[in-house]
């Protein structure tokens, strides 16, 4: 395994380096003020549209899609030291690149499971940056954890399906730009006598935002934070919304899977970033242990200091190597080949950063829970994750089952 960045990601890696720290980070506290100043909360900033041309110009742009004809043409350990890097500014650089969560996701699920008409209609506006999306599977009334509890309702009604249903925590809706739904429902009733497989009784349908019936009730916060840059994360409500039976995705009966190949790739972009998070916090930490004193000396001679500051460089690079591992196994062998990698990093990364995070913030005192530091919003975001894309129990029991499998009567 040889994890050394190549020509191609050498020479992306310098030139987004360059413009982080030219235009990104001067942007945030740009993009804070003219959030607040703004009529509406959800809509981009002035300063947004600025930082994507910018992107545009330097040929930073949608650089998360392997295939070639839509994006960038990078494999995942090519990507993964960029993505790392937009980390270090998660709410403001992947958006700035076309490469924030949910867009990601659906683009790659457009390029690899929509029709040729879908794919006009919605996949290339997302990667022209015109249009925003959501993804539409959580549910307040289940345990969404287990997706086979969902309850919305997709029935086939003539040439057309009605949506019924309740949805909430849908990243991205609040924002005006977001213009369709990819939501995901049952199509088929509970398994009965037939013993019809549990996994093949959900779909997803493309919902277009001003459908009747399609209500967005409420902005949800996460540790009280409402994410205006990338568009919160909404309740909505569906009420006989009915569209073409064309806007099905893939087939009927197959939307677990699909959603099983779409966040393959969003939790190693995830988890690609935090470990961008964690270097910024490690940087904050250093910076304030020097700048500060307590008790007659400087923080950064203070031993348990000191032992935070040696922890957190070693779990980064032990987090970043795995990190690594996986991408490496997923461009060689496929997503089903690196299946326990990808659990691994879900459950440690997350966590680990999450540690990171809050020994940053308990290092700055007042001001790590604070609007002055970025500390707070990244540990939201960070410990968000534990739950994102299942939660960590969920894999846990997976990878225990994997492991344990070897050691039966039989393996």
């Amino acid at each position: 395994m040889d994890f050394a960045p190549d020509a191609r990601t050498e020479e992306l890696r310098e030139r987004l380096l360059a413009f982080m720290t030219e235009h990104v980070f001067p942007a945030e506290p740009v993009a804070a003020a003219q959030l607040a100043e703004q009529d509406d909360p959800w809509a981009h900033p002035p300063v947004v549209a600025e930082l994507r041309a910018e992107a545009r110009r330097r040929g930073l742009w949608n650089l998360f899609l392997p295939d070639a004809g839509y994006g960038a043409g990078l494999t995942n350990l090519q990507y993964a030291p960029l993505a790392e890097i937009t980390g270090r500014s998660p709410h403001l650089a992947p958006l700035a690149l076309n490469c924030s969560a949910p867009d990601t996701g659906n683009m790659e699920l457009l390029a690899q499971f929509a029709t040729a008409e879908q794919r006009a209609r919605w996949l290339e506006p997302l990667l022209e940056g015109r249009i925003r999306s959501a993804f539409a599977m959580t549910e307040p009334a289940v345990a969404s954890s287990d997706a086979t509890n969902i309850e919305t309702r997709i029935e086939r009604d003539g040439d057309s399906y009605v949506l019924n249903g309740r949805k909430w925590y849908i990243s991205g809706a609040m924002n005006p730009d977001c213009a369709v739904f990819i939501v995901m429902g049952k199509t088929a009733t509970a398994a009965g006598p037939d013993g019809q497989d549990p996994r093949r009784q959900q779909s997803m349908v493309l919902v277009p935002r001003d459908t009747p019936g399609l209500t967005v009730r409420r902005a949800m916060r996460v540790y009280g934070f409402e994410d205006h840059l990338h568009g919160g994360h909404a309740e909505i409500v569906l009420d006989g919304v009915r569209v073409p039976a064309a806007n099905l995705v893939g087939e009927e009966g197959g939307g677990f899977a699909i959603a099983q190949a779409r966040l393959g790739p969003g939790r190693i972009h995830h988890c690609m970033r935090l470990i961008g998070m964690a270097e910024r916090a490690v940087e904050l930490m250093c910076r304030r242990a020097v700048e500060r004193s307590a008790f007659g000396k400087e923080l950064a001679r203070q031993g348990v200091v000191q032992t935070w500051i040696a922890d957190a460089r070693v779990a980064v690079e032990q987090l970043r190597l795995l990190v690594l591992k996986t991408a490496w196994l997923m461009d060689t062998v496929g997503n089903r080949g690196a299946h326990t990698e990808i659990q691994a990093i879900k459950i440690a990364v997350p966590r680990e950063v999450t540690g990171i995070l809050d020994r940053a913030v308990q290092l700055h005192g007042a001001a790590g829970v604070s609007q002055d530091t970025p500390l707070a919003e990244l540990w939201a975001s960070a410990r968000t994750l534990r739950l994102a894309d299942g939660p960590d129990e969920v894999h846990q029991r997976s990878l225990a089952r994997r492991e344990l499998r070897k050691y039966a009567p039989g393996g």
